[in-house]
């Protein structure tokens, strides 16, 4: 059996509300790619890229999960393996700014102790329709204790920087100090498969809505 072609595996999964860009800010980063049409997460999706940071090879497995309330009790499983979260609400939907505190609870109450979390407000390209601004989107994240960056996928603002960010702060957190631990699988998912896309699919109709 050949050796991985990365020195560690990190898992990162995205959450929020139904069509704040979740599967954009996925699509942008792991493909370089948009549509202005979204298909809706049905259960969980996921996706790879490999990254070069601080001269290590690093694959991130990126999990994609429904924002919808019938699949809560599926997400909620994904939790607990996740090294890092990215929490994203969309500026032009201020519901979706208010549901993150619902969120950041569930990641207290699911997830495993010491997570690394951001906050995103994605669509940041969308001006003339932004209804939360950058500063409440700050003053949230500082309120939560965590990270903040406006993104957009649309344009690919900000994209890598989230991502990248992210993976920085849990390699400081687990693999710099705990050496030992890097390129442990964490749990979840099918951390062998060597993919770039699989669909899980839960029970349920996809609809079609505007993602970023």
């Amino acid at each position: 059996m050949s050796p991985p072609h990365y020195d560690f595996l990190i898992k990162l999964l995205l959450i929020g509300d139904s069509g704040v860009g979740k599967s954009c800010l996925l699509l942008r980063f792991c493909d370089d790619a948009w549509t202005p049409s979204f298909i809706t997460t049905i259960g969980i999706d996921f996706k790879i890229r490999t990254i070069e940071l601080d001269g290590k090879r690093i694959k991130l497995q990126i999990w994609d999960t429904a924002g919808q309330e019938r699949f809560r009790t599926i997400t909620t499983a994904y939790y607990r393996g996740a090294m890092g979260i990215l929490l994203v609400y969309d500026v032009t939907d201020e519901r979706s700014f208010n549901n993150i505190r619902t969120w950041h609870g569930n990641i207290e109450q699911h997830a495993s102790d010491g997570v690394n979390k951001i906050l995103i407000g994605n669509k940041s390209d969308w001006t003339d329709k932004k209804v939360v601004t950058e500063e409440q989107g700050r003053e949230l994240a500082r309120e939560l204790g965590i990270s903040f960056m406006e993104t957009s996928a649309k344009a690919n603002d900000g994209v890598e920087e989230a991502f990248f960010s992210l993976a920085r702060d849990i390699k400081t957190r687990l693999i710099d100090t705990q050496p030992e631990a890097g390129g442990a699988a964490p749990g979840g998912g099918p951390a062998g498969s060597t993919d770039n896309s699989v669909k899980v699919n839960a029970p349920g109709a996809a609809a079609t809505s505007n993602c970023c």
